[in-house]
């Protein structure tokens, strides 16, 4: 299977911004251990990020195109206002996970708002980077 990770804004500065909120693992943890996942199981899995709302709505677009079957996104704040994201992630046939690293329904009010979940199959939080696993986990047909 073909599975693409798409990381909003801030999500490069894991081990960074917030520790408190997101952990000390930094970004190339992340990605090393997305890596490990897609050796185990065998699937492709492509991990992309941007700090910029359009240029994800433009991987979103592309992926339609590029065989992806799966797609993961952690849309950082952009999930409580994007409905660009929202509009662009509708529009792809292929199953997705919205993944956030924190407790979104134990943080602001605001966070608790979502316009990316029911474009979504699933809404994975407060796993900590387990939550990026356990989404390659259900596009790939695995449990939780």
């Amino acid at each position: 299977m073909k599975i693409l990770v798409i990381n909003g804004p801030n999500l490069n500065f894991l081990g960074i911004r917030e520790t408190h909120i997101y952990g000390g693992e930094d970004y190339a943890c992340l990605l090393d251990r997305i890596a490990a996942k897609g050796r185990e199981t065998g699937q492709e899995i492509t991990v992309w990020q941007s700090n910029h709302e359009g240029a994800i709505i433009d991987r979103i677009q592309e992926a339609y195109f590029d065989g992806t079957e799966g797609l993961v996104i952690n849309p950082g704040a952009y999930t409580h206002y994007s409905y660009a994201i929202r509009d662009a992630l509708a529009s792809l046939p292929v199953p997705k996970v919205e993944i956030h690293i924190s407790d979104i329904t134990e943080r602001e009010d605001f966070r608790k708002v979502s316009v990316i979940a029911p474009v979504c199959q699933k809404q994975i939080y407060g796993q900590g980077l387990d939550g990026y696993l356990q989404a390659i986990d259900f596009l790939s047909g695995g449990s939780l």
